[in-house]
């Protein structure tokens, strides 16, 4: 796979809409938005930024490609909200995101990164164990209906 030029940028309010856009596109083409979706989705800055998160955004020819955030969890940081565009999926965009997101976290000296998702979506669960991350037991209450599987990355 070639190489493609990608700037990864922090969010900025004006991006506020892509955050909920493609998020929302994956979710309805996988499963279905749930109520915490929708909740974090319609006010990143509440949910995902004033509690400590962080979102970021990957712009490829000028258009926003993909996007990922980082959850303060209070006892973890979650990897969430990864979304390509299916216009630009097969790039490396969200490799490249959650390559970002890695060693965003190692700056910060955070300890491990953790992630929800669905055994269904094997292309992400190869991706995520081809990076390190490593099958943990999922509590009974996640905030996710939809996850059957949680995974961290030590750092």
């Amino acid at each position: 796979m070639k190489k493609i030029k990608l700037n990864i940028i922090s969010f900025e309010k004006k991006y506020a809409s892509h955050f909920y856009n493609l998020n929302v596109e994956w979710l309805k083409k996988y499963f279905y938005v749930e109520p915490y979706d929708e909740k974090v989705l319609s006010n990143p800055k509440k949910y995902v930024l004033e509690p400590g998160g962080f979102i970021f955004f990957a712009k490829y020819n000028n258009e926003i490609a993909g996007v990922v955030s980082l959850i303060n969890q209070k006892t973890f940081f979650e990897l969430s909200k990864m979304a390509v565009s299916p216009k630009y999926q097969g790039l490396g965009i969200g490799l490249e995101l959650m390559n970002f997101c890695i060693e965003f976290a190692k700056t910060k000296g955070w300890k491990s990164i953790t992630l929800y998702s669905h055994r269904k979506l094997v292309a992400a669960i190869n991706l995520y164990s081809k990076l390190g991350f490593k099958e943990i037991p999922l509590e009974e209450n996640s905030h996710y209906e939809r996850s059957d599987i949680k995974m961290r990355l030590e750092l």
